[in-house]
């Protein structure tokens, strides 16, 4: 079968173009690339695309430059023209239109984009819930990536809602189950009910076998790993100590991240910086990862302790225990102990046989979501019964929440206040004492306390905008509707406190979706192909052609609706992108004598859920999502303080992190206000997400919550551990589930286009050198298969020895911990934050995640939303659009929709935003032309001591 439908863009493309010009010596790979056609959407997982194209594909795309890097394992599109810098672009005389090297660029890093979501939809879902084998095998005619319903899904006979769905017969949701967002995230998908509800099991990514290599329950993973593995072997504070501690230039200026007395601005604690991602982003993905999944129940795991390691190494390639002298040196705690994660189901899984053979129905071990699934602000406003109690309403006016004068700072966005304190008959736990009341108050930091009190003063500004508008036209249509009387209008007088809140809760959370899927995503993947998927994703390629998104919008619908697998995930998936996934299904035309009518009806459950694709696996977070979301050396070990109303250049104090965490947290929010803070965690950059470069507060944490000899805790090895816990596969065969190239050895780690002798390139050798001392070598056997998941070259299996000689000395490459691997990726598309490993799983469930939810597609009507709520989502706030000045990027865009939010909320910062494109980007940085990752002062900025570095 050929993916005629990834292909649609690109071919329409290249034949509306007009003739080529016989000048372009590479536009003749372009025209075989055309006779030939398109690769196939992969048969089998062990045929998938791999991110690597044909040479004449990569000529066409990128030249000589994209051919470069053809041999390495990272995928190839990030050598395409003008997928990075200017420097990326075609340097000759370049004509405009799909034909130019330019377009064929980023339009093929699209095409290879699709390729890989596709291929992710099709081999990566994996539901622990029991709906496993009907995806493999359908139910009746309708193939398994096509179903839509599951009896694992319905609400049991003990749930409080039971009767409502209606009992032990069909499940439905309606009424005031649909309403709204429920608390326990119940009802979403009206037909499942229990979907991506608070204490579903977490989902998986890869082959339920893949997980817990170290059970060695699996003969693959027996193979692969030799036995050499174990929950603390290699040992997690080992791997901290030795590949994740920040090197010091002046330690005593650092002192372990606690910087010097009073906050001293001469305090340096030394960390690799990303140039163009700052400290406001960091903790924005804290913020996000608090909405979306948890496995602590009210900041606690279970209830028994386990050992953290600093217990052996290897030495010589032989594990051996370390000598209290030797864990001195390292500095790290055999003593220190943590709390065993909650297990839902443990044990061999129940098996069923298809294609001949034998297969899971679940992975090794499950653990349950104590968070909801869906990116529904419950970190706000809360997930079950217990953390709504600490969701505080304002008893003047309970559509608010409540918030607070306390801060004595300037400027006019003080008036809107702060969030209340905890109060002792608040549900909490002791390590919560002095924190701001919210619903996730767990690790909390002083990023997280900004964004908490941010939106919190977002939701009232909402609140404070309705009432005006039902003031001034009290009788007025407000969009809101009861499903329960769905013809009758909502006026704006009617609208009652606790629905004016859950339309604020509703709205709220949108604006967060969108934010991090078009603002903070896109700065996070800085680059032409990433700003155009992003924005695709949310509003559509074709989002300004009306006629041409409602067409596809038809088309999408029509392709929801098949019992084909294959057109219901990868036709649609693809032509999902034309129209985007915001709004999809909201609306359903038919046409009579008077024109077009909206014939979209709250009484109809077709309607009211049709836009949702869960591409025949139930949604919710899996753990390998968990993982990649390990996004530690982003944190500093300081914050550059500074003061708006001063000289923001001037850096003022170096605050310790580890100071403004917990209730030190909300004094330091409540002692420097908003704006100031605002402004320190805008302007500083970001820790690269590298190896050497965690911050040394975090390897020494207090948690004196445990009670332990130590009292604390090193995150950065309880990273590694977790991962262990919950069964995410090691880096190796991570990337072959995900469809990405392995590596051979830990050479691979070294890129191998930068020059020999450089210091870039001599710095990695040393990395890799430090790999295999701790990580080790064998003697390899080659009549060890280790995986299914992909071939050799020449259709062999892949064996122990990784295409070495057998029996040869080989680097333990399988047993590199994925977020150690990932972290060591030496090459990165430009841009990139993260890593293409991390990339890979954000491509799959980022979308999924809006994909499934009806909130952001059948569902986004004003019936649900009013219509305030859905202009202030569309247009990033009230009265309509703004737009920023210039071409940012060579794009006319919206002014970015939390620049809109603080620019609302802290209007203090007015003067320093005005220049700002990106909140996420270093607020003082010029941005240069077209992506450019340059460290430079934009104009006024040149006196920050940042740029003197």
């Amino acid at each position: 079968m050929r993916n005629r439908a990834g292909a649609t863009f690109l071919i329409a493309a290249l034949l509306c173009a007009g003739p080529a010009r016989g000048a372009d010596p590479d536009f003749a790979a372009c025209l075989k690339l055309l006779r030939r056609g398109f690769r196939p959407v992969a048969g089998e997982r062990d045929q998938r695309f791999l991110g690597k194209v044909q040479e004449m594909t990569a000529r066409c795309r990128g030249g000589d430059r994209a051919l470069s890097g053809r041999a390495d394992p990272w995928v190839d599109w990030q050598r395409y023209w003008a997928t990075a810098d200017a420097a990326s672009r075609f340097p000759g005389k370049e004509r405009s239109g799909p034909l130019s090297h330019d377009r064929r660029g980023v339009d093929g890093a699209l095409l290879d984009l699709e390729y890989q979501r596709v291929e992710l939809i099709k081999f990566n879902l994996f539901d622990n819930a029991g709906t496993y084998r009907e995806y493999l095998t359908g139910r009746g005619a309708v193939d398994g990536p096509a179903l839509k319903v599951w009896p694992e899904l319905r609400l049991p006979a003990g749930h409080p809602r039971y009767a409502e769905v209606g009992g032990d017969g069909p499940q439905l949701c309606r009424g005031g189950l649909i309403r709204h967002r429920q608390l326990t995230g119940i009802c979403n998908d009206l037909r499942n009910p229990l979907m991506g509800s608070t204490g579903m099991p977490f989902a998986r990514n890869v082959q339920f076998e893949a997980t817990f290599p170290e059970l060695g329950w699996n003969e693959l993973a027996r193979n692969r790993h030799g036995g050499r593995l174990g929950l603390l072997t290699p040992d997690p504070q080992v791997i901290s100590r030795r590949l994740f501690t920040r090197r010091q230039s002046a330690a005593e200026r650092c002192n372990a991240g606690r910087g010097l007395p009073g906050a001293a601005p001469d305090a340096r604690c030394d960390y690799q910086k990303a140039p163009f991602f700052n400290v406001l982003a960091a903790f924005w993905i804290q913020f996000m990862t608090h909405d979306w999944f948890s496995h602590l129940d009210e900041g606690r795991n279970a209830p028994h302790l386990m050992a953290t390691g600093c217990a052996s190494q290897k030495v010589g390639g032989v594990e051996r225990a370390l000598s209290p002298d030797e864990a001195r040196r390292l500095g790290c705690r055999p003593d220190d102990r943590i709390d065993r994660g909650f297990v839902a189901a443990d044990g061999p899984p129940p098996a069923f046989t298809h294609g001949g053979r034998e297969r899971a129905l679940r992975a090794y071990r499950t653990a349950p979501n104590t968070n909801t699934g869906w990116w529904d602000a419950s970190q706000l406003y809360g997930y079950d019964a217990v953390s709504r109690r600490r969701v505080k309403r304002d008893p003047r006016d309970p559509a608010k929440l409540l918030l607070v004068a306390v801060a004595e700072q300037p400027g006019r966005g003080e008036a809107q206040g702060y969030l209340p304190l905890l109060a002792a008959t608040d549900p909490m736990n002791p390590q919560w004492a002095g924190q701001e009341a919210t619903a996730f108050p767990d690790n909390w930091t002083i990023g997280v306390s900004f964004y908490h009190n941010v939106f919190a003063r977002e939701h009232n500004l909402f609140v404070e905008e309705f009432r005006r508008r039902a003031a001034a036209a009290p009788g007025a249509d407000s969009g809101l509707r009861d499903p329960a009387q769905p013809a009758r209008v909502v006026r704006y007088r009617d609208v009652t406190p606790d629905e004016l809140f859950e339309a604020a809760r509703l709205t709220i959370a949108a604006e967060i979706a969108k934010i991090h899927t078009i603002e903070w995503t896109t700065q996070l993947l800085y680059d032409e192909p990433l700003y155009r998927a992003m924005n695709g994703n949310w509003s559509g390629l074709f989002g300004g052609h009306a006629a041409v998104r409602g067409a596809l919008q038809r088309v999408v619908a029509a392709l929801n609706r098949s019992s084909d697998g294959r057109r219901a995930t990868q036709w649609y998936s693809v032509l999902a992108s034309g129209p985007g996934i915001i709004g999809i299904g909201s609306h359903r035309y038919t046409w009579g004598l008077r024109g077009r009518r909206d014939a979209w009806s709250l009484a109809d459950p077709d309607d009211v859920n049709g836009g949702v694709n869960h591409f025949g696996s139930p949604f919710n977070f899996p753990e390998e999502f968990v993982t990649v979301y390990r996004l530690h050396p982003m944190v500093p070990d300081l914050i550059e303080y500074r003061e708006w109303h001063g000289d923001p250049n001037a850096v003022v104090q170096k605050v310790p992190v580890v100071e403004a965490f917990r209730g030190g947290a909300t004094r330091a929010m409540r002692a420097g206000g908003l704006a100031n803070w605002a402004l320190s965690l805008g302007r500083q950059r970001l820790g690269r997400l590298a190896l050497e470069n965690h911050a040394q507060f975090l390897q020494n944490l207090e948690l004196p919550r445990l009670g332990t000899a130590t009292g604390k805790i090193d995150v950065a090895a309880l990273d590694v551990l977790r991962d262990r816990e919950r069964g995410v596969p090691r880096f190796n065969e991570f990337r072959r589930q995900y469809g990405l190239r392995q590596l051979t050895s830990f050479d691979d780690f070294v890129d191998r286009s930068l020059p020999a002798g450089s210091a870039e390139r001599a710095d990695q050798e040393r990395l890799a050198g430090l790999l295999r001392e701790v990580y080790g070598r064998h003697r390899c056997d080659a009549a060890k298969p280790i995986t299914e998941a992909q071939r050799n070259p020449d259709g062999s299996p892949i064996d122990d020895c990784l295409g070495h000689p057998d029996g040869s000395l080989v680097d333990n490459v399988e047993d590199v911990d994925t977020v150690v691997g990932w972290l060591a990726e030496p090459r990165r598309p430009h841009g990139f934050a993260i890593s293409e490993t991390q990339f890979q799983v954000f491509i799959l469930n980022a979308s999924r995640r809006l994909f499934s939810d009806r909130f952001f597609t059948s569902s986004f009507r004003p019936e649900f939303y009013s219509h305030l709520g859905i202009e202030w989502v569309s247009n990033n706030g009230p009265r309509g659009k703004v737009m920023e000045a210039g071409q940012p990027n060579g794009h006319r865009a919206e002014v970015s929709p939390l620049k809109r939010v603080l620019l609302r909320t802290v209007p203090e910062l007015a003067a320093e935003l005005a220049q700002v494109v990106n909140a996420f980007d270093p607020w003082a940085r010029d941005r240069g032309e077209y992506y450019s990752l340059a460290w430079t002062p934009r104009p006024g900025a040149e006196s920050d001591p940042a740029f003197r570095e």
